[in-house]
């Protein structure tokens, strides 16, 4: 045992002495006052470790010394052992309420000399415990400053997209400081966008630390030009290398089409999405039809979307399973029908998000997982994607190349030329700023020359929603039993000294051809589901010029020395 100091406050001499000599022969070093506020005065001094306290002294009893050193002593234990002849109840009671312990008069030294063994060790154990709880803060307070700082890379890498855009709303309540879903979305070079709703296993950091890949890849490929089918293949393998067992992502991806008014959708594990017709407040479940994502081998992964025409009185409507297991006070869960009920009122377009977040306000439910859901609008022609970043300064640009490339049968069945064509084009730096029209123009081009020419779909299949669904179907039929046919790109790039430079652009195909003239006089109907690519080739180019039997055409771009 540790030698103390220990606090003797008796106002009888003897006694004093007596207990100093007991506490002396056990080690202790003795500090001995003869009434309360001396002893009071004495332990602001020295601040001993125990006290023995006389309970009736002059000039201040014992009570209140006690009291008072109790609040010196703050959080440290210093244990109050009262010296007492009292011998009713109510005396001894008040020595435990205010002090530790009492020892009856005359004194016994073997029991005094257990209870400062008794009082030390709790002491000790006090302080050990405090200590453990400072440590425990510590180290407490730098995980948190870790988890904010995680926090804040998480928010700028995830959140970076256009979930900012005028034709999305959606709200999010994260179960824990990281939330284990994941809302995303980005403009593709076309103008159209890509959104991303995805719930990963669990809530909190380990359900979102396969969102910092997932939005990486996802953010990376859009600006790139890249397919849906080819983000889904990408973000799922990536997700399985990476992903514990157990560890996967529910997910619904849209690809949204301005220029073909159409939507791509792909779910996989999600709760049913719902496109709801502005017009005519019907609606079209968007179910899942898929496995998570990071589940299946690369192999197996299957990544076949539905296509629905969408108009600009539209919506779309994702959410995260949290919603539906959102529960009241009796522990019953929000559930799809009393969303469909919000539904079968059939509001407004513009109304319905409001009337969903009102309805699951009034059933006052408590979350059990992270809760999202957002609400997608076709994108005005308005909305622009911003510019693309780009690392180089552009100093270096290839100023006078030509490249010709011709693609296949068994390439066109699963290959997408137009992202490696795009990242090759814009190389280019005075190419970069027409970005955007660039890609359009080549998405056309390409889909022209692939679906009627070596696919020989027609466009009058896309007269109406239906009519959607049959020429997408009939297209991957076609394009799975493709055995011949060719598409052919031709670049030429030219500088144009100080003054800037043109690309050439020419695309064949080897299909039957079609009557140019009479496609070019028919103009396109503003709430038509076809026929605007052509005219959309012509605002978008410098210049451009069809092959008299409808199998290629070619355009350019002209930009101009940037000072």
């Amino acid at each position: 045992m540790p030698a103390l100091s220990i606090l003797i406050a008796e106002d009888n001499a003897a006694d004093r002495m007596l207990l100093s000599t007991i506490v002396g022969r056990q080690g202790h070093r003795a500090l001995t006052a003869s009434n309360g506020l001396e002893a009071l005065s004495l332990f602001e001094q020295e601040r001993p470790q125990l006290v023995l306290m006389d309970a009736m002294m002059p000039v201040m009893d014992g009570f209140e010394s006690a009291r008072r050193i109790k609040v010196l002593a703050g959080e440290a234990l210093v244990p109050i052992i009262f010296l007492t002849s009292l011998s009713e109840s109510e005396a001894l009671a008040r020595c435990l309420e205010v002090g530790d312990d009492f020892l009856a008069k005359p004194y016994n030294r073997v029991i005094l000399e257990a209870k400062i063994r008794a009082m030390d060790r709790l002491r000790r154990l006090q302080d050990m415990v405090l200590r453990q709880r400072d440590l425990i803060a510590k180290h407490n307070e730098h995980l948190l400053n870790e988890q904010r700082v995680a926090k804040a890379v998480f928010d700028k890498v995830a959140h970076s997209g256009a979930l900012n855009a005028s034709n999305i709303r959606y709200m999010q309540s994260p179960f824990a400081l990281f939330n284990g879903d994941l809302l995303l979305a980005a403009f593709k070079p076309s103008g159209g966008m890509h959104v991303l709703l995805g719930d990963f296993t669990g809530h909190g950091l380990p359900a979102a630390i396969g969102a910092m890949p997932m939005a990486e890849m996802f953010y990376a490929m859009t600006s790139k030009g890249f397919s849906i089918a080819e983000i889904l293949r990408e973000v799922n393998a990536k997700l399985k290398r990476v992903l514990p067992v157990g560890v996967f992502c529910c997910a619904t991806l849209l690809n949204i089409s301005r220029q073909r008014h159409v939507v791509e959708v792909w779910n996989g594990g999600l709760p049913n999405g719902y496109l709801y017709r502005g017009s005519t407040g019907e609606w079209i479940s968007l179910a899942s039809r898929h496995l998570p994502l990071g589940v299946l081998d690369a192999s197996a992964f299957n990544d076949s979307c539905e296509v629905y025409a969408m108009s600009p009185e539209d919506r779309i409507y994702l959410l995260s399973d949290g919603v539906l297991e959102t529960s009241d006070s009796q522990g019953r869960m929000y559930g799809e029908e009393r969303l469909l009920e919000v539904f079968e009122q059939r509001p407004a377009a513009n109304e319905l998000f409001d009337r969903i977040q009102a309805s699951l306000a009034a059933f006052r439910g408590t979350a059990q997982d992270d809760v999202s859901m957002i609400e997608i609008g076709m994108p005005s022609d308005e909305q622009y994607p911003p510019s693309l970043a780009f690392s180089d300064s552009g100093q270096n640009s290839p100023l006078d190349w030509s490249a010709d490339f011709e693609f296949r049968a068994d390439t066109l069945r699963s290959f997408n030329p137009l992202p490696y064509l795009l990242q090759l084009l814009l190389e280019v730096r005075g190419l970069r700023p027409q970005g955007s029209a660039l890609y359009s123009v080549l998405a056309e081009m390409y889909s022209n020359a692939l679906e009627h020419g070596v696919l020989g779909l027609e466009s009058a299949l896309k007269q109406s929603a239906e009519g959607f669904t049959r020429y997408y179907q009939e297209r991957r039929n076609r394009l799975s039993a493709l055995q011949e046919g060719y598409v052919r790109f031709h670049l030429c790039l030219k500088s144009d000294g100080e003054r800037g430079g043109v690309l050439r652009v020419s695309v064949e195909d080897s299909g039957k051809g079609f009557d140019v003239a009479a496609a070019l006089q028919r103009k396109p109907r503003q709430d038509g589901l076809c026929g605007r690519g052509m005219h959309l080739i012509r605002e978008l180019t410098t210049n451009c010029q069809w092959q008299e039997d409808g199998c290629g055409v070619s355009v350019e771009f002209r930009w101009l020395a940037q000072a």
